[in-house]
């Protein structure tokens, strides 16, 4: 009966939107962190489209052992109880990103999806439960997400290469 009961409820509610970058002046929560916070020389930066929509690029270097970019969203806790599914609207390069998620800000843990994105603007749907803990790229003897709140959201580019790359964000939202 529980079951039902919370199904109806999320039926009723609809998607939840963490984040619409056309529809929002203000982006101060978003900030950028590179592989310069132990030394590498990746860069990337934040800027809004013509259309609104925010534009994540830059260079992921190898040098002084870095490797990644990332662009990462910090809010008090958001309440996503009984929703399953992350829902992305963006168009990247061809190239391979993670989405992160963290319950706590506190957590050493993120919980990441892998996509690869088609060049076009995309959809993607996540199952939140296929979301793996990591911490410094590597894997956990954790369960998969199952937290009912977040705190964070983030995109990252780490593909163990040196590459140019840009993204192109429209809106975050669940379902």
């Amino acid at each position: 009966m529980w079951a039902l009961q919370l199904f109806l409820m999320v039926l009723l509610m609809g998607r939840l939107l963490l984040f619409d970058f056309s529809a929002s002046e203000d982006w101060s929560g978003w900030e950028i962190q590179n592989d310069r916070v132990m030394g590498g020389v990746s860069s990337s930066s934040l800027q809004k489209t013509e259309q609104g929509h925010a534009l994540f690029a830059g260079s992921v270097s190898l040098e002084n052992n870095g490797g990644f970019a990332s662009l990462q969203y910090h809010f008090p806790s958001k309440n996503i109880e009984g929703y399953q599914t992350a829902i992305l609207t963006l168009k990247g390069d061809g190239k391979r990103y993670q989405f992160r998620i963290k319950e706590d800000l506190s957590d050493r843990a993120s919980y990441i999806y892998t996509f690869t994105t088609s060049g076009n603007w995309q959809t993607l749907e996540i199952p939140l439960r296929e979301m793996r803990p990591v911490f410094r790229g590597r894997k956990l003897d954790l369960p998969n997400f199952s937290a009912d709140s977040i705190q964070e959201l983030r995109f990252l580019i780490g593909n163990k290469k040196e590459e140019n790359f840009r993204l192109e964000i429209k809106k975050i939202e669940m379902e």
